[in-house]
C-alpha cells in the first residue's frame, strides 16, 4: 500500500527517485499516466490492469468514456524501478506537469501521485480549508 508523502529529486535524464517504502510493491513493473489534478499516477502493473479492465469494458460511443480512455491510455507508459530505486519520468509527462528538479510524491493507496512541489501545496492549502472539508465530505460515508 502506498501511503505518506515524500519529497525526492528528478535528476538531470528524468529520472525520479522512488520512496524506499515503494520500492517493493513496483518490483513486478509499473505504469505512469496522466492524472486527474495536474498531476501523475504511478500504478502497479497489476492495478492499472484493473484500471484497463474497467476502461475497455466501458462504451465506446459514451463520449466521457472516450475521453477518460484517451486522457489515461495516450499518456501511460510501462516503468520499472532501477538499481537506484528510480523511475524514468518520460519527458512529455514532466512538460505536462512542468516537473523539473523536485517533486512530491504522494501516496493513495493502490497508486500513488507524483505533484509538483507547487501543485502539492496548492492541494495541502484546500485540504486543510476544515470548514469547506465538512461540506465536501458529508455525503461521503466512512462508518464503519
Amino acid at each position: 500500500m502506498f501511503l505518506g508523502q515524500y519529497r525526492h529529486t528528478l535528476d538531470d535524464k528524468g529520472r525520479l527517485t522512488i520512496p524506499a517504502a515503494f520500492r517493493e510493491a513496483l518490483a513486478e513493473g509499473a505504469f505512469i499516466s496522466q492524472g486527474f489534478d495536474r498531476n501523475l499516477m504511478v500504478m502497479t502493473s497489476a492495478y492499472f490492469q484493473q484500471v484497463y479492465a474497467r476502461i475497455q469494458a466501458m462504451s465506446i460511443t459514451d463520449p466521457a468514456a472516450r475521453l477518460l480512455r484517451r486522457l489515461i491510455l495516450s499518456s501511460a507508459y510501462q516503468v520499472e524501478v532501477d538499481k537506484a530505486g528510480r523511475i524514468l519520468v518520460p519527458q512529455n509527462l514532466r512538460q505536462f506537469l512542468g516537473l523539473d528538479g523536485e517533486a512530491m510524491v504522494i501516496g493513495q493507496g493502490e497508486y500513488f501521485e507524483i505533484f509538483t512541489p507547487e501543485a502539492w501545496d496548492a492541494q495541502m492549502q484546500t485540504l486543510q480549508d476544515v470548514e469547506a472539508n465538512t461540506a465536501r465530505f458529508q455525503a461521503l460515508d466512512l462508518g464503519t
